[in-house]
C-alpha cells in the first residue's frame, strides 16, 4: 500500500518537474542605469495569443514602462513556441523594478534594479587593463622576475602592486559556475551577466546568433551619451572576446567577420592589434572573410590613418586623429617570442615581423585619445597571459603579465599629469597556476621531480635582469621557478621552458582523443602527466576562482570587498556621470 501511494506521488510530481517555464530577459537581478538600452524579451514554453499573456511590470502594463515598438512572434523560428519582444527598451526611472508575466494561471517573476549615475563627473577618463586569465601566481611570478627576490622580501613592486584600492571579483556565468572571456568581458562591458561564449546579449533560445536580447555596451552607450572618445588595445585579434566586448553583439564569440563590422559600425577612435585577416575581402590572400568587403578601406575612407608596424605606429603621434593598427592576420606573437627568441612563430600581416610592444600600444593610444577634450574610454588587453596559460606555457604567460604591469605603468605617468584619470587593473577570469618553489638542475637525482625544491629546499631562483629592461636576461637559468597548473590534459612535464615555440601539451590520437604529445617525451627526465580533464580537452582550462581588480584615481573608491563582474560597469559609468 506504502509502495502504490509513493508511485501514485510521484507520477503527479513527474508533470511539474517536466514543465518548461515561461523565461524573462534581461533576467532576475539585473542592474542596468537609468536610460540605458536593452531588449526586453519574453520566451514562452507553448503557442499563445499576445492577448492571452499578462505583462505587468510594477503593476502597470510593460509597453506603458518601457515604451518602444513590440514585437510578438506567434511561432518563434518555425517552433511552438511565443515570444514577446521590446527591443531597444529603457526604464527612465531608478528604482526596484518587479516584472510579473503571468499565462493561464502560472505566473513567472523577476526583479531589476535600475540605478542613477551621479550628478557630478569625477573622471574625464578611464582606463581599463585588461590581464586576460590573469592569476595570482601571474603577478607574483611577474614580480619575481622583473624584480628579484631575496631573504624573503621582493627587491621592487609591480606598478600594479601599488594601486591602493582591490576587490575581488566573481566570474560565474548565467549558464555555468566556470566562465570564458566573451561573458565576462560582456559583464565588464554591459553590467549584465551572460552565458559562456556570449557577448553583449542574453542567450535566449534562438539558433540565429544575432537575435538574442541585446544589453548596450559601454562603447555604445558612450558614443550615445557623450562626446568621449573611446580606444581598444590588445594583442590578440581584435574580434577576440574581450575587445569585441566593447562592441559586439552576438551569441557565438567566433562571429569575427560579423564583429568587424560590428567595430565599423561603432568606429571606436583607436583600434590597434591583431586581426587583419577579418578586415581583408576573401580574395586577399590571408583573409577569413567569405566577402569581399573590404574593411580597411572603409576605415580609411572614414579618416583612419592605417598603420601596421612598430615603426609605423611611432611615427603615428598625437596627430593621427583616428587611427587603426593591425599588425597580424592573427593574434600577435608573444613578448617572449617577440623580443627575446626572435621565433615569428606566426604569421605576419603584411609580412612584416615589426610588431609593436603593448606598452608601445598603450601609448600612442593614449596620445591620440587624450587630444579629446571631453575626454576617453580605453581598454588595454595584454591577452596572451591567457593563450599562453591555456597550453600550461607559463614563461610566456608571465613575460606578457610583465608587459601588462609596463604599460600600467605608462598609464600611471599619463594618471600623474592627468589626475582626473580613473585606472582599472583587472582580468576577465583566471587559471589554476602556481608556484610552489624552484626547480634546479644541479641538484642531484636523475629525474627532473628530484630537482624540484620545496619550502627551505626551494631557495631562491638564479634570473637577472642586468640590462634593467624589467625581463629577465635569461629564461632558461639552472634554477628557475616551479610552476604548475591545476588543469590540464594527459602532457608530458618538461620542467623546463620551451625555448623554440608555444608549448603544445596534447594531440589528437586516432580515436579523436587528445594524448600526450610526443615530441616532448624524449626530453631528458620528461614525465608523463595523467590529465584530470575530459579526453576532449587538449589544453588546461579556465579555473572559477575570484579574479584581484585594483583602481586608483577618481571614481576608483567603489573598488572593494567583494562583487560581481557585471558591477564594474557601473563604476565606470559612474565615475564619467554618464547621462
Amino acid at each position: 500500500m506504502k509502495y502504490r501511494y509513493l508511485v501514485s506521488l510521484m507520477a503527479a510530481a513527474l508533470p511539474l518537474a517536466g514543465m518548461a517555464q515561461n523565461v524573462i530577459y534581461p533576467i532576475d537581478r539585473a542592474t542596468m542605469p537609468e536610460g540605458g538600452k536593452f531588449d526586453f524579451k519574453v520566451e514562452f514554453d507553448q503557442v499563445i495569443t499576445q492577448d492571452s499573456a499578462q505583462i505587468l511590470i510594477n503593476g502597470k502594463n510593460y509597453q506603458e514602462v518601457l515604451g518602444g515598438k513590440t514585437e510578438f512572434v506567434a511561432d518563434e523560428e518555425g517552433k511552438a513556441v511565443s515570444a514577446l519582444w521590446v527591443r531597444d527598451a529603457s526604464l527612465k526611472q531608478a528604482g526596484d523594478y518587479k516584472v510579473d508575466v503571468t499565462l493561464n494561471g502560472q505566473k513567472t517573476e523577476v526583479t531589476w534594479q535600475v540605478y542613477a549615475t551621479p550628478q557630478v563627473r569625477k573622471a574625464k577618463n578611464v582606463i581599463l587593463f585588461i590581464g586576460d586569465g590573469l592569476s595570482v601566481a601571474h603577478r607574483t611570478g611577474a614580480r619575481v622576475l622583473s624584480k628579484g627576490i631575496a631573504e624573503g622580501k621582493a627587491k621592487g613592486k609591480l606598478a600594479i602592486d601599488s594601486l591602493p584600492y582591490m576587490g575581488f571579483i566573481g566570474t560565474s556565468s548565467t549558464d555555468s559556475i566556470a566562465t570564458d572571456s566573451a561573458n565576462t568581458m560582456s559583464a565588464y562591458m554591459t553590467g549584465h551577466k551572460s552565458a559562456v561564449n556570449a557577448l553583449g546579449v542574453y542567450a535566449g533560445r534562438s539558433e540565429d546568433n544575432f537575435n538574442h536580447p541585446k544589453q548596450e555596451t559601454l562603447g555604445e552607450l558612450l558614443k550615445r551619451r557623450t562626446k568621449m572618445s573611446v580606444g581598444i588595445v590588445s594583442d590578440a585579434e581584435l574580434q577576440d572576446a574581450t575587445p569585441a566586448a566593447v562592441v559586439a553583439h552576438t551569441r557565438r564569440r567566433a562571429e569575427k567577420a560579423a564583429i568587424t563590422e560590428m567595430f565599423y559600425q561603432l568606429k571606436p577612435e583607436v583600434m590597434l592589434g591583431g586581426g587583419a585577416a577579418y578586415f581583408l575581402p576573401q580574395t586577399t590572400p590571408g583573409s577569413k572573410r567569405k566577402d569581399e568587403k573590404n574593411f580597411i578601406d572603409l576605415f580609411k575612407a572614414d579618416g583612419y590613418r592605417l598603420v601596421t608596424n612598430a615603426q609605423e605606429l611611432k611615427e603615428a603621434g598625437k596627430d593621427s586623429g583616428k587611427l587603426l593598427g593591425l599588425f597580424n592576420t592573427g593574434n600577435m606573437d608573444t613578448v617572449l617570442d617577440r623580443r627575446f627568441l626572435n621565433n615569428g612563430v606566426t604569421k605576419k600581416f603584411p609580412d612584416q615581423p615589426d610588431q609593436p610592444d603593448l606598452t608601445e600600444m598603450t601609448k600612442t593610444a593614449l596620445d591620440v585619445l587624450s587630444q579629446n577634450q571631453d575626454g576617453f574610454f580605453l581598454m588595454v588587453e595584454s591577452a596572451l597571459i591567457d593563450k599562453a596559460s591555456h597550453p600550461l606555457d607559463w614563461e610566456r604567460a608571465m613575460a606578457s603579465t610583465i608587459m601588462l604591469d609596463q604599460s600600467v605603468a605608462i598609464a600611471k605617468e599619463f594618471a600623474e599629469k592627468h589626475p582626473d584619470t580613473l585606472i582599472i587593473v583587472t582580468g576577465d577570469h583566471t587559471h589554476g597556476i602556481s608556484i610552489i618553489g624552484t626547480v634546479d638542475d644541479n641538484k642531484p637525482g636523475d629525474s627532473m621531480r628530484e630537482k624540484v625544491g620545496v619550502y627551505q629546499h626551494a631557495g631562491w631562483p638564479d634570473y637577472k635582469d642586468e640590462n634593467g629592461d624589467g625581463y629577465p636576461d635569461k629564461w632558461d637559468v639552472d634554477k628557475r621557478l616551479a610552476v604548475f597548473f591545476a588543469s590540464f590534459p594527459d602532457y608530458y612535464e618538461t620542467f623546463r621552458p620551451k625555448m623554440d615555440k608555444q608549448f603544445v601539451p596534447a594531440v589528437k590520437n586516432e580515436n579523436n582523443q587528445y594524448v600526450a604529445n610526443q615530441a616532448y617525451k624524449d626530453i631528458p627526465g620528461a614525465v608523463l602527466r595523467e590529465g584530470n580533464l575530459p579526453k576532449d580537452n587538449d589544453t588546461g582550462v579556465h579555473s572559477v576562482d575570484d579574479m584581484i581588480v585594483q583602481a586608483i584615481g577618481p571614481g576608483a573608491e567603489e573598488i572593494r570587498g567583494y562583487m560581481e563582474n557585471s558591477d564594474l560597469f557601473k563604476v565606470i559609468v559612474d565615475a564619467l556621470a554618464v547621462k
